[in-house]
């Protein structure tokens, strides 16, 4: 055993043995101060001569930065030491030594590039602000799933290998299938939507997703995650009823949970967002950024400016949604508006310059799919499996997506998505 206790755990008094990295060691002479590091913070190790096993004492002298040590020892109150308190040691044991020179500084005093950092990202790992941007992730992760369990959902687990494109499109990786060609999938989407129509009614799921493009931007990558629902017996407005609950009690868990984690890495000014979240059409969209001289055709899809600038004009710190999107635009399962056909009931969560969310009502007639798909340029026998599932009695339904580096982008404040993804896949990464 190395540990009985993680640095957020420890009380003045008690007899723990922690463990974790050397963070920090200030030696003068007969006092040894080492700034042990774990997941939820550090603690620190107190050696001093005549105090100290002489054993114990000198073998602190000769550990180094980022060696792995297990300490035994008493936890006594100290107004200078960090937390209140430090660990005299009883015994001290080197776990794991590490090599010199370091490839990069995990104190963060020191800056790397963001290629350096994910070039040697298991060292990078251990920058606390590294370390908090995932627990919040993580937050969100549970977040997301509590709330739509309250709601009746049930989590599903689509598959990852495809023989077809789930939303049309090249943006495809292809891979060898036994005698086939297969594909990574784009996105749950046919799957999630068969589900509902086979009688789960409302699912829900966290599912990598893959998509070949040769993007190069701060928001994108060619491996993301995505945070799914689809319900049965639904519309459009009934979806983003669900999506406002959800990304409410997303904001308020990390808002009440994540406290030290948003300090940590300086994120001030977050705020939970009040219900309902402000509806926007399209149009009035467009009329909007008109106004800030930012001209938009109607039935073109909105620029990563005009996103900024319409986040801008509605509040930064406020999400909200887009709705009434140009169905020429939108996927070709999503439903047309009754009144008026070149619009459909799409909408988009908007949220600090960035597209959160995309989702829409989908069409479960099998003629307008069949019209929707050829609207697009693509062939409906590519699509019979799929089209398929809606000839023996397919509910009305709707459902939507928020990728999950996205939101923890948005949330965190970080200015490039490979921060906010563990291991980031891009057009020239591959690697770790």
């Amino acid at each position: 055993m190395y540990r009985t206790h993680f640095s957020n755990e420890i009380k003045p008094e008690d007899n723990v043995q922690v463990a974790g990295w050397v963070h920090d060691i200030r030696d003068i002479g007969k006092l040894i101060f080492i700034t042990l590091r774990d997941r939820e913070g550090s603690v620190q190790i107190t050696g001093k001569t005549g105090v100290t096993k002489p054993e114990v004492f000198e073998f602190l002298k000769k550990i180094g930065k980022e060696d792995v040590l297990s300490v035994t020892g008493k936890a006594e109150p100290s107004k200078q030491a960090p937390g209140g308190f430090e660990i005299k040691p009883d015994n001290a044991e080197l776990v794991a030594a590490s090599d010199k020179p370091l490839p990069l500084d995990v104190s963060g005093k020191i800056h790397s590039n963001i290629d350096t950092r994910l070039d040697n990202r298991f060292l990078d790992l251990r920058h606390r602000e590294v370390v908090s941007i995932f627990k919040i992730q993580a937050k969100i992760q549970e977040a997301f799933g509590n709330s739509l369990r309250g709601q009746k959902f049930l989590e599903i687990q689509p598959p990852c290998i495809i023989s077809s494109s789930s939303e049309g499109g090249a943006e495809l990786f292809a891979l060898p299938y036994f005698n086939e060609e297969a594909f990574l999938a784009q996105s749950p989407q046919l799957y999630k939507q068969m589900a509902v129509v086979g009688g789960f009614d409302r699912v829900w799921m966290i599912t990598p997703v893959w998509r070949a493009e040769m993007s190069h931007t701060v928001k994108h990558l060619t491996e993301c995650r995505q945070m799914d629902i689809e319900m049965g017996f639904a519309d459009d407005s009934g979806a983003m009823d669900v999506l406002e609950k959800v990304v409410e009690n997303v904001f308020s868990e990390v808002n009440k949970h994540c406290t030290k984690d948003l300090e940590t890495i300086g994120r001030k000014g977050f705020e939970v967002p009040k219900l309902p979240l402000r509806r926007i059409t399209y149009t009035e969209v467009l009329e909007m950024l008109a106004k800030e001289g930012i001209n938009i055709k109607w039935g073109e899809d909105l620029s990563s400016p005009a996103e900024k600038k319409i986040c801008e004009i509605v509040g930064w710190e406020t999400p909200f949604l887009i709705t009434g999107w140009p169905t020429d635009i939108r996927a070709f399962y999503s439903m047309p508006d009754d009144e008026e056909p070149k619009k459909c009931k799409a909408f988009d969560l908007m949220y600090r310059g960035l597209e959160l969310c995309s989702g829409a009502q989908r069409i479960h007639l099998p003629k307008l799919l069949e019209e929707r798909i050829k609207a697009k340029g693509m062939n409906p026998e590519n699509f019979t499996d799929y089209i398929n599932t809606f000839r023996f009695g397919a509910p009305p339904h709707a459902g939507w997506s928020i990728g999950l580096e996205r939101i923890t982008m948005a949330i965190t404040g970080v200015e490039n998505i490979r921060e906010a993804t563990l291991f980031p896949r891009d057009p020239d990464r591959l690697r770790p």
